[in-house]
């Protein structure tokens, strides 16, 4: 794991990074694993769940230290925002069924 882009925020993206990746790696395999839509669906919100219940306040604390001040400093607030409005996130397509 790297340092924080700002030396006084490293230790909230230590513990976030560290959380993050055991969330990950309970994350991958089941929902990789899933074989229908329906089953895959149902471990994503409750991994959704699972990861703002035990990291999402961490990245929350993380990301008011360090990230929206680095994007502040550097003048990018409103060209992330038109950004956002402009091209939307998406949910992903589900993976094609392996048949």
């Amino acid at each position: 794991m790297s340092s924080s882009l700002t030396d006084a925020c490293t230790p909230l993206k230590t513990k976030y990074d560290s959380c993050f990746n055991a969330w990950f790696e309970g994350y991958l395999e089941p929902v990789v694993k899933a074989t229908s839509d329906e089953s895959r669906k149902a471990l994503q919100k409750a991994k959704a769940e699972e990861y703002e219940r035990n990291c999402g306040a961490m990245w929350t604390d993380y990301r008011d230290c360090c990230i929206q001040r680095a994007v502040a400093d550097k003048g990018l607030t409103q060209l992330l925002e038109d950004a956002r409005r402009e091209n939307p996130m998406q949910n992903p397509p589900s993976p094609p069924n392996k048949s």
